[in-house]
């Protein structure tokens, strides 16, 4: 019979008659500093004026929220092509970083340690910046898909790697037992599996994703924030806009987390952590 053991079985035993009553002393006073410091921010707000119905007001406006939904749309696009192409430039980097070959490691390892190092708005830069001085012309759509994925696809990389040493490796001595080549082995029994443990890493890394594209500001693209600039320069009310943006963005990754969370219950996905990963 198998018993599925969750991350946070792994992590915490579970807490003793003192400790639940800790915990629920210490929910308490978190609670009652956060409404106090909430309390402290509206008035805070009241007191700068910032309650004034006038920068608030339009937000009871359809055509406002038309306004930020066509921006959604924008990040959402963004968010979706950058992940696909992440996800098989990921795949292509892991399978060069386990490749036989030592020249597909290194390079492999190379591109992968560059790109999670290097900053995303970095990046962005380059494309924006950069890479139109050599007369190679991108439309703003993909000068800020291209950074991003790139960034993601290093992440992406490892976390497939972490994925496939996770599978055990009895599984691989016997299917090269019945004469199955490696990749066919790797691409049939391996892959599959590690797929499923990772699942709920793939999803969270979406909310890295779309967290990225909120720099696309810089290069003028029409994503939910640069909309939301457009309204702050229109009716001069920046900290109410922020706000509504800020909790939309919460809202989305708070769904992205939540449905790798419900993914992760229903694959049973098992841990992979750092010990999971080759290091050569």
């Amino acid at each position: 019979m198998s018993v599925h053991v969750s991350v946070r079985d792994y992590l915490y035993e579970e807490p003793g008659p003192k400790t639940r009553r800790a915990i629920r002393v210490g929910t308490a006073i978190s609670v009652l500093a956060l409404v106090a410091l909430l309390a402290l921010i509206v008035r805070s707000f009241a007191v700068a004026g910032q309650l004034d119905p006038k920068y608030w007001s339009f937000f009871l406006s359809l055509a406002t929220w038309r306004f930020l939904g066509m921006g959604l749309v924008g990040t959402i696009e963004v968010a979706l092509t950058a992940g696909i192409l992440a996800l098989v430039l990921g795949f292509i980097l892991m399978l060069m970083r386990m490749s036989s070959y030592a020249v597909l490691r290194g390079i492999a390892r190379v591109i992968t340690e560059f790109f999670r190092g290097v900053p995303s708005l970095l990046l962005i830069y380059f494309f924006f910046l950069v890479i139109p001085q050599y007369g190679f012309k991108m439309n703003t759509f993909w000068m800020i898909t291209t950074p991003v994925a790139l960034a993601a696809s290093a992440v992406l990389a490892e976390v497939f790697r972490a994925g496939m040493n996770a599978v055990p490796v009895g599984q691989t001595e016997a299917a090269l037992s019945l004469g199955m080549r490696p990749f066919m082995v790797k691409m049939k029994i391996v892959f599959p599996q590690a797929v499923r443990i990772v699942i709920p890493s793939l999803i969270s890394q979406l909310v890295v994703v779309v967290k990225d594209t909120t720099v696309a500001y810089v290069v003028s693209f029409p994503d939910m924030l640069q909309n939301a600039r457009v309204l702050i320069a229109n009716y001069d009310a920046l900290v109410s806009t922020y706000l509504v943006i800020a909790v939309v963005y919460i809202l989305i990754n708070y769904g992205v987390n939540q449905l790798a969370i419900y993914v992760s219950k229903r694959s049973g996905g098992t841990i992979v952590t750092q010990t999971n990963i080759d290091p050569v």
